[in-house]
């Protein structure tokens, strides 16, 4: 069996060197209340965030370390008064920028073109229901909905790809159906599903159990047959098993469904390769899971006041990009080597065939349990070689083969 860890990350990035996604929260402001707000944002600036101009060193980083994807968000970025500037500085440096505002009275069509003009290559908006119903109560806010869809017709307007957020909680589990029909019709190129980690305002009564997460990774997976846009997951990452499990399967049996079949590791891994002329029409889908980003992994987040994170969802300090580089705190900070060493995963997710491509929510393991290294909480998956632990053991068992 070949190692996944000796694999390089689709698009040749080595994740140990370089994060393929970074995340900048530009500002803790914004005028909402969103019930899950990961960073209980505020109305108004705090005092210590990032200057102008260590913004523009934060950008000068970005752009040396050549991460691909760089996303201003918030709070919301609306609120930081040089957001347009950054913007047009990150353009000089070949950083590419998109932005995810908040539904506010200041996401105008003006600053929609504004945006568009400065530079922004995509407008992330969230939209967590298919009717003001649903929506509206999750953001806290009458009329959201309706000034989301109004900024989701101005960006097409302008010209701009639209990538759609929805936080999937027990609020809107019922609306997948009628939000990819919405979509559709507004023309939107990503859907980013957000499965909900019980920080800031995220409240554990509104988590999913496993058994329904794997009821919505189904619902997911026969939508991605017949969507025009793409769909990725975020904090999820065992959605990527679920995707290649049922993709193997019906490369073996010609689309033919049937029960979930076991597969190696080195098949996983070289299971859809740019340009694999067998993948399946909906293989745009897969090309998120063979990234095989994770917390830390890949994957980068930068605080209002510099602090950095293994994720926006993951609260441990990993150093201030005004003490340190933002290179030396991915490379060498010990919170994000632990993270990138899948030998250290504990549970089912160390005993997993498929721990080098899913490796399972970091930030939802903290969350509920204080250990980032712990098996995700909500994954039902058996791997073949785990053997469940004996009431009172006190370590689970992992079978040697």
């Amino acid at each position: 069996m070949v190692a996944m860890h000796n694999i390089p990350a689709r698009g040749g990035l080595d994740y140990d060197e370089t994060p393929f996604l970074a995340i900048w929260e530009i500002t803790q402001a914004c005028d909402l209340a969103c019930k899950h707000c990961r960073a209980s944002a505020q109305p108004v600036p705090h005092p210590d965030q990032l200057s102008h101009e260590e913004a523009k060193a934060l950008i000068d980083e970005i752009s040396d370390l050549k991460i691909p994807i760089f996303v201003f968000t918030g709070g919301d970025p609306l609120k930081r008064t040089d957001l347009y500037d950054l913007v047009r500085y990150a353009a000089t440096k070949n950083v590419k920028v998109a932005v995810t505002p908040s539904a506010t009275p200041l996401l105008t069509r003006e600053a929609i073109f504004k945006m568009k003009e400065a530079g922004v290559v995509r407008l992330g908006i969230s939209l967590d229901g298919s009717c003001p119903e649903i929506h509206d109560k999750f953001r806290g806010l009458p009329g959201a909905y309706a000034r989301t869809i109004q900024a989701i017709e101005w960006a097409a307007e302008a010209g701009m790809p639209i990538q759609v957020h929805t936080t999937i909680s027990r609020h809107n589990a019922h609306d997948l159906d009628n939000l990819v029909d919405l979509f559709e019709k507004q023309k939107i190129v990503m859907w980013n599903v957000f499965f909900l980690v019980p920080v800031g305002r995220g409240q554990v009564d509104d988590l999913l159990s496993g058994e329904e997460f794997e009821q919505i990774f189904g619902k997911l997976y026969e939508l991605s047959h017949r969507a025009s846009f793409q769909i990725k997951t975020t904090e999820a990452m065992h959605y990527r098993r679920y995707l290649i499990q049922h993709n193997l399967e019906e490369r073996k049996f010609g689309h033919h469904p049937g029960g979930a079949a076991m597969h190696t590791a080195e098949a996983v891994a070289h299971a859809y390769e740019p340009g694999d002329p067998k993948a399946t029409t909906h293989a745009r889908n897969i090309g998120w899971a063979t990234r095989r980003v994770n917390d830390g992994k890949g994957f980068v987040f930068i605080s209002h006041v510099g602090n950095v994170y293994p994720s926006g969802f993951l609260p441990i300090h990993a150093g201030n990009i005004r003490e340190k580089s933002l290179r030396e705190i991915y490379r060498e900070a010990p919170i994000f080597k632990a993270l990138r060493d899948t030998s250290q995963l504990e549970g089912k997710c160390g005993a997993c065939e498929f721990k080098e491509i899913c490796g399972g929510s970091r930030a939802r393991a903290y969350a509920l349990t204080g250990d980032p290294l712990a098996q995700e909480p909500c994954c039902i998956y058996q791997p073949r070689n785990w053997v469940a632990p004996q009431p009172g053991a006190a370590e689970p068992v992992v079978s040697v083969v």
